[in-house]
């Protein structure tokens, strides 16, 4: 399959950060060229790119696409509360079905506003991959481990069936298998021990919680003497290919620590004001000694949406508001750690994350042709703080459109509506 993009404003994100006029050529999931001249070359698919800005896809780097089921189920209560009255009571009566219609809800979403990768953490893992693939959008997905039984398993049953599904992933070009602890509150060290060989055994990353809370780092520390960061470290789970998410209660001897030992951060910043965690990850300390950080949404259980435009928004914003500092973390950054910056924490920056010639051709076009984005002085401040994701109007993965002038091509845009709301009607009767 072939795109050829004409006459659109290009965001690179290169080294050197480009952005130019010109048009884009995709042939067999790559990037092919990139030109400031016109291109006359025939392809499948032509697309006019007046008044578009033209981008790498945003990749989300923490969420569990499911919880799109749950959304607006529970609001405005304590953290506690809301697990015990609200979501492990539905999370006991998910099954394969209800993992399907929220999953393909959550990717309706995601390709509605730009996103082309994911980075997932939850249960009945193999289908949500069937079900990404079909789609067509690119999954990192978290076979989620924990100390007690989940909705599909038997605690007993976890790692076998974790590894049956690395096995049967591992390879594809589209999905790419995670092992994913869910947190050292909620996995023991023999848990963690077992999911670290998993990860060494077929090289694959892990993808963990870590220092959300103050809650949880006490709670930790009263358990094992140690916080979550250090229990990580003392297991061997601290190194390179782990991905710790949100630590937004982490210390600068703890920043060291991450550094010396490669982790990557995924940082969520809409998830944590809404439930309160009253910490927020020191993303400048980590960007400052080069720790890779990207952005997640979290679930849409606590966070509403899965809009990473809106992520982007928040994530500079807070950082601003709570040093009182308008140049902490500008545009430009922001918009790094929601491209290349996601493509870092995966390791697969060498492939995806930015527009060059020769990597794949994950990326999005966005309509600049609105109220709200005029004038364009800098696509690169639009991005962080005037677009929305109702402005994106293509998603291409691997070479492939997804959604094109706002039609979705690879999925039914009414019958998984109408399916998400039955189910989750369903589940919380």
């Amino acid at each position: 399959m072939s795109i050829l993009i004409k006459n659109s404003t290009i965001l690179t994100q290169n080294d050197s950060r480009q952005q130019f006029q010109g048009d884009l050529y995709i042939d067999d999931h790559v990037i092919v060229e990139i030109s400031k001249k016109p291109l006359s070359i025939e392809a499948d698919y032509k697309i006019d790119g007046t008044d578009k800005l033209v981008l790498p896809g945003l990749i989300n780097t923490h969420t569990h696409i499911p919880m799109t089921l749950f959304r607006g189920y529970g609001d405005d209560m304590l953290l506690k509360d809301w697990l015990e009255r609200r979501i492990w009571p539905v999370e006991a009566k998910l099954d394969k079905k209800s993992i399907e219609n929220g999953t393909e809800l959550g990717l309706l979403e995601m390709i509605a506003s730009g996103t082309t990768s994911y980075l997932d953490m939850y249960f009945f893992e193999e289908t949500i991959a069937k079900v990404t693939e079909k789609v067509g959008m690119r999954g990192f997905l978290g076979f989620a481990v924990i100390d007690f039984d989940t909705p599909e398993y038997k605690a007993s049953e976890l790692f076998s069936q974790c590894e049956q599904f690395v096995k049967h992933w591992k390879g594809n070009r589209l999905i790419s298998p995670v092992i994913a602890p869910h947190s050292t509150y909620s996995c023991n060290p023999e848990t963690l021990q077992k999911s670290l060989e998993v990860a060494t055994r077929h090289h694959i990353p892990l993808h963990i919680h870590c220092s959300e809370t103050r809650g949880e780092v006490y709670d930790v520390e009263k358990r094992y003497g140690v916080r979550p960061v250090e229990q990580l470290k003392k297991i061997g789970l601290l190194q390179r290919g782990t991905i710790l998410a949100h630590c937004g209660w982490i210390t600068k001897n703890e920043i060291v620590d991450m550094k010396n030992a490669e982790v990557a951060v995924s940082h969520c910043p809409v998830s944590n004001m809404k439930i309160a965690t009253g910490g927020y990850a020191p993303i400048p300390e980590l960007l400052e000694v080069q720790i890779p950080v990207g952005l997640g949404t979290d679930g849409a259980a606590s966070n509403n949406t899965l809009d990473m435009i809106e992520t982007m928004k928040f994530c500079a914003l807070v950082h601003k508001n709570h040093r009182w500092d308008p140049t902490v973390l500008p545009a430009q950054t922001v918009v790094d750690l929601a491209t290349i910056g996601g493509a870092t924490c995966l390791g697969v920056h060498h492939t995806l994350g930015s527009l060059e010639e020769g990597k794949t051709a994950d990326l999005i076009m966005i309509d600049m042709k609105k109220p709200h984005l005029t004038p364009l002085h800098d696509p690169v401040s639009h991005l962080a703080y005037a677009v929305r994701g109702t402005d994106i109007c293509t998603t291409i993965v691997d070479g492939k459109p997804l959604m094109l002038d706002c039609e979705f091509l690879t999925i039914d845009y009414e019958k998984t509506l109408q399916q998400a709301s039955k189910c989750a009607q369903e589940l919380i009767s």
